[in-house]
């Protein structure tokens, strides 16, 4: 009897009859080769290696100055005026950008034009310039006063009595974060779905309660990465008002650079490392401050790095018991 056409099975394709098949819940689904995912990582590590052994061996660096200078009182003290400016200079800028997002978002011409120009005009001059500006700022007026225009004043006071490194070093930080965060501020604000503005308009509720109960807490979802970006850029700014004679860290390191010429490299790797200790953490703060306002909007939060560790040990456990089970 002849057999249907297809259906005849080479003995080489037939599995051997006492050879049982494995079950599909056994058989292994084999993962596809990668050979240039681990020939860049090879690489990667080679010369992440070859960095670390020339940072630890070389004698320029000198590590031993290293350890000596950087917890010594000066160091310290110049990284306590760091925190000073960058606390002050972030909660003043914070608060002008709010007000000129507002003023850039209102409905009158003249607070939005002079927004809008006060933006422009910071961001377009550097940083330094400023700093500068402001240092010199007596030489062009002796004496501030509060009064009429064109007319009598009510009080007034020497610049230069006011005006202390400090003063200067903050006023000076806190126009110019002003005008980056205005704009960070405006961003997140009209990020916000206008339906909730509808929403809270509809209510009844008040401008300034729609703002701070429903809009802004919203806006935050969005102002919170890119202001810590400006205030990781704005910690690193500090080191300018060394030239406004203000010894922050840098400044001290560059002050002890130049009374030990011998030890600048390690000096310099001292300030090195503070600032990345201190974007690290903010960095840090970033996360949970993220994760808190991601409440409702995220069906799951994000794991935090300990939850992600536990994550992985426990797969890397259970990828080992699946090995052995084989």
């Amino acid at each position: 009897m002849s057999e249907p056409p297809g259906a005849a099975v080479s003995l080489a394709e037939a599995p051997p009859a006492d050879v049982p098949s494995k079950p599909l819940a056994a058989q292994r689904v084999l993962p596809l080769r990668r050979p240039g995912r681990w020939i860049a990582t090879a690489v990667v590590l080679v010369l992440v290696a070859q960095f670390v052994h020339g940072l630890t061996t070389n004698p320029f660096y000198q590590w031993d100055r290293f350890g000596y200078w950087f917890l010594r009182p000066t160091i310290l003290d110049g990284l306590l005026i760091t925190l000073e400016v960058t606390a002050y200079s972030a909660v003043l800028g914070l608060l002008g950008g709010i007000l000129l997002a507002l003023a850039r978002l209102s409905k009158s011409p003249v607070l939005r034009a002079v927004s809008w120009t006060y933006v422009w005009a910071l961001r377009s001059i550097p940083l330094i310039v400023v700093l500068l500006f402001l240092y010199n700022f007596s030489a062009l007026y002796k004496t501030l006063s509060v009064g009429v225009p064109f007319g009598p004043a009510f009080f007034s006071f020497d610049e230069s009595k006011l005006a202390t490194d400090m003063v200067i070093a903050v006023i000076g930080l806190s126009l110019n974060e002003a005008a980056y965060a205005a704009e960070v501020v405006r961003g997140g604000i009209l990020s916000v779905d206008q339906g909730q503005h509808e929403a809270a308009a509809a209510l009844g509720l008040p401008r300034g309660y729609q703002f701070t109960k429903i809009v802004f807490p919203q806006a935050l979802r969005s102002i919170t990465p890119n202001y810590v970006n400006q205030l990781i850029g704005l910690i690193k700014s500090t080191s300018l008002v060394f030239y406004v004679s203000l010894l922050d860290l840098f400044g001290t390191a560059q002050s002890m650079g130049a009374t030990y010429p011998g030890d600048i490299v390690p000096l310099l790797l001292v300030a090195t490392v503070w600032y990345l200790i201190l974007t690290s953490l903010v960095s840090v703060v970033q996360f949970y401050v993220e994760r808190y306002y991601a409440r409702g909007a995220t069906r799951s939060l994000p794991p935090t790095p300990l939850q992600k560790l536990r994550a992985g040990l426990t797969d890397l456990r259970a990828r080992i018991r699946r090995e052995a089970a084989v």
